[in-house]
């Protein structure tokens, strides 16, 4: 009887997890909402405001640059 686990249950070799399974974005677009949550703070407009401005100076990459 084989005890073998799937793959996406496996460690990878080393102990590290390869770079693309540790993107946090599906796709799709980033709200001023969702890197507000990402951030960590309250959804206020003063940091609605902070996370348009971040959005429009670096893209959706704002939100990468926040979660690990």
């Amino acid at each position: 009887m084989s005890t073998s686990q799937p793959d996406a249950s496996r460690q990878p070799e080393g102990g590290t997890t390869p770079d693309d399974l540790l993107h946090a974005r599906t796709g799709t677009d980033v709200s001023p909402e969702d890197l507000v949550l990402a951030s960590g703070k309250d959804l206020t407009p003063r940091n609605l405001e902070w996370a348009r401005r971040k959005l429009a100076e670096e893209g959706p990459a704002a939100v990468d640059k926040i979660l690990p």
